[in-house]
């Protein structure tokens, strides 16, 4: 009973769930419970950039169509505003490439825009709607236009493929398909494109490359959008009728500004010695941008942050990786698995890895994470599933605030194990001490029970509710291969042990033999001294890394109403002739307090 700290699994459990309950209100629930303190060792934070470290608002902001680029006014999603060029306003019916652009982005679309409490807010994906809003400025409306040529058939979208296709009927009669994705899964496919009167033309690829270097260059998400005639007699989409003979319609460049909180968030986990490497589906120039934009930290080449697309990855072998991996702050155009190789090549450097994720093909990635972080609004739920942890907001800084938490939170685990230790060790070294000297034992078994049961209850448990230190998330992470107790803390566990015996011995002896107090009275004043040791050693272990004096006396309510109410129940167990039949104890003197103190 004196040896075993009985106390500390159900502690443990409740400083997690305390965690849990902190996390909650930070907009991150816990799924699994040991997460909490694995949290607080995390090392690499590995985001999608989407949502996560932007608005997620997409507003389309350039068009590139008949070889000329448009700009469009306006933001968010209500299609206030106008498609211009050269600061005048277009007439999109006379420009055909740029109708047909706006058209495939209108039709080549599942989501839609509802206006709830006076406010228009998306059903379905931020980038069709964006899409759906650039067609309404030009003067194309989501329902008429859908009306004006029904859909057939669908090719959804899927992240390995990086593009989506529909079946329509034409006006003209016939039928059209089409195809909204990555410049670089649809350029290759197209033949011609259209120029700008609306007629077939060569493709000039190089042309189509320049710009979308310059929009990505300045953080605009590019898609390009194709078209292909097939005859009214085309009932089925299959991918091989999107392979090739493509017309390129045009660009359309998108901008989804970074969250401010999630650039303060990166701020703070870099400060605390977090990597932070950003992964996103979109084009490398983008997606170097937007990292410069947040303030994205690694490895740089002409004053650039160096960024991997998956196709660079591809050509990187398993051996290699994990250094490529390290270095590597930003990561472009990655397919799901990859970023299950990226993990696994972070993890073999001794990283703890925490990796955002949305969709099904994540949840691999999410699995293998020591810290999976699923998307509340946008994540499926094989993905919530597969996660340790769910963001209801979707935001990167509640991420760099679940750190915090669990940093807080193994700060305090540490802290109630490094009190609670010497308890049981100074117990068990006064009993061991007077069995090897065949003395009287300055201690009975139900008045240890009654030690360990009111401490940990009443002292132990108040450092459940320390607060956070200040410097926090200045401290580089934990390293996970380090043990909970470092040498210094065993030292300290031992000192105090046997400051409990000394102090213990010598109060047994002095009441017995120089006080001339009773048995009884003498064991009364051991359990006393061991009682206050514990609460004036509670008070050290409020911080392990700065003085008592300066943590604040009162910023910790609850360990000032613990110790009082323990003092209070030592007085009971001292005084009260009912405690002192059930616990083999009797009243002590003043001078006898005096000499505990």
């Amino acid at each position: 009973v004196g040896a075993i700290p009985e106390g500390l699994p159900a502690a443990v459990t409740i400083v997690l769930a305390i965690g849990v309950s902190r996390m909650a209100k930070r907009r991150a629930i816990i799924r699994k419970l040991p997460a909490v303190e694995t949290l607080g060792s995390t090392t690499v934070i590995c985001s999608d950039k989407t949502g996560t470290l932007t608005e997620n608002q997409m507003t389309v902001r350039e068009i590139f169509a008949g070889g000329k680029l448009f700009e469009v006014t306006g933001a968010g999603y209500e299609p206030t505003g106008e498609i211009q060029t050269g600061g005048s306003r277009v007439n999109v019916p006379e420009q055909p490439a740029l109708a047909e652009c706006l058209r495939a982005g209108v039709l080549c679309n599942d989501s839609q825009l509802v206006r709830e409490e006076g406010r228009l807010k998306v059903q379905g994906d931020p980038t069709e709607a964006a899409l759906i809003v650039a067609g309404e400025k030009g003067g194309l409306l989501h329902m008429e236009t859908h009306r004006d040529s029904p859909r057939v058939d669908v090719i959804p979208f899927e992240s390995e493929h990086m593009f989506r296709a529909t079946l329509h009927d034409a006006r003209a009669g016939g039928r059209v398909i089409y195809k909204v994705g990555a410049v670089e899964r649809l350029l290759d496919r197209c033949a011609e494109s259209l120029n700008e009167r609306g007629e077939p033309a060569p493709l000039d690829k190089s042309v189509v490359h320049q710009a979308v270097e310059q929009m990505a260059a300045r953080g605009l998400r590019v898609l390009a959008l194709v078209r292909r005639q097939v005859d009214a007699n085309h009932a089925k989409l299959d991918p091989s009728h999107v392979a090739a003979g493509l017309t390129f319609l045009g660009l359309q460049g998108m901008i989804d500004p970074p969250r401010p909180e999630a650039i303060e968030a990166v701020r703070k986990c870099q400060e605390a010695g977090i990597a932070v490497k950003m992964i996103t589906g979109d084009h490398l120039i983008t997606a170097r941008a937007i990292a410069g934009q947040i303030g994205l930290k690694g490895r740089e080449e002409e004053g650039k942050l160096v960024a991997l697309s998956g196709r660079d990855l591809e050509k990187v072998t398993d051996a290699e990786l994990p250094e490529v991996a390290e270095r590597t702050a930003v990561f472009a155009r990655v397919a799901p698995e990859q970023k299950l190789r990226l993990v696994r090549a972070l993890q073999s450097r001794g990283h703890v890895v925490a990796m955002t994720g949305d969709g099904v093909n994540d949840a691999p990635a999410l699995k293998q994470a020591d810290i999976g972080v699923a998307m509340g609004i946008s994540g499926t739920d094989v993905a919530k599933g597969a996660a340790a942890m769910v963001l209801t907001d979707d935001n990167f800084a509640s991420i760099e605030a679940a750190v915090e938490e669990g940093r807080g939170v193994f700060d305090n685990l540490t802290k109630f194990i490094v009190w609670t230790l010497p308890t049981n060790m100074g117990e068990a070294s006064i009993l061991l001490t007077a069995i090897v000297f065949g003395t009287t034992l300055p201690i009975l078994p139900v008045q240890i029970l009654w030690i360990n049961m009111m401490t940990a209850l009443l002292l132990g448990l108040m450092l459940v509710f320390e607060p956070k230190e200040r410097g926090l998330m200045q401290r580089p992470p934990r390293d996970p291969r380090k043990p909970l107790l470092t040498f210094a803390l065993a030292m300290r566990i031992a000192m105090v042990s046997i400051v409990m015996l000394a102090g213990a011995f010598w109060l047994f002896f002095y009441e017995m033999n120089l006080a001339g107090e009773t048995t009884a009275a003498a064991r009364t004043t051991v359990i006393n001294v061991i009682v206050v040791v514990e609460i004036a050693y509670l008070f050290n272990c409020r911080s392990l890394n700065h003085s008592f004096f300066s943590t604040g006396f009162f910023s910790n309510r609850w360990a000032v109403l613990g110790s009082l109410a323990m003092l209070a129940a030592q007085l009971l167990l001292t005084y009260a002739p009912m405690m002192n039949r059930l616990f083999h104890t009797a009243p002590i003197s003043a001078e006898s307090w005096l000499r505990i103190v």
